[in-house]
């Protein structure tokens, strides 16, 4: 993204920003982009226990495999 983009992205969200009213949509507007600007690539691997990494890595391992894998209709029918 060039720096053009970006100031026209910052002036287009103040823009919006000062449009809202709603204090309730405002705040969580502000919540999340707090907590997505103080949180870290890897952030949330790092707070997982060892027994969840493993499982996720187990499960990625598993999607790669397409005889381990369910049909998107055959999920779909069960639930």
């Amino acid at each position: 993204m060039n720096i053009l983009a970006l100031e026209n992205i910052k002036i287009d969200f103040h823009q919006l920003i000062d449009k809202i009213e709603d204090e309730e949509l405002l705040s969580t507007f502000y919540q999340l982009l707090f907590q997505k600007s103080k949180s870290k690539d890897g952030h949330l691997w790092e707070n997982l226990t060892n027994e969840e990494k493993s499982e996720l890595l187990l499960a990625d391992e598993e999607s790669k495999d397409s005889n381990s894998c369910i049909r998107d209709e055959e999920v779909r029918q069960k639930h």
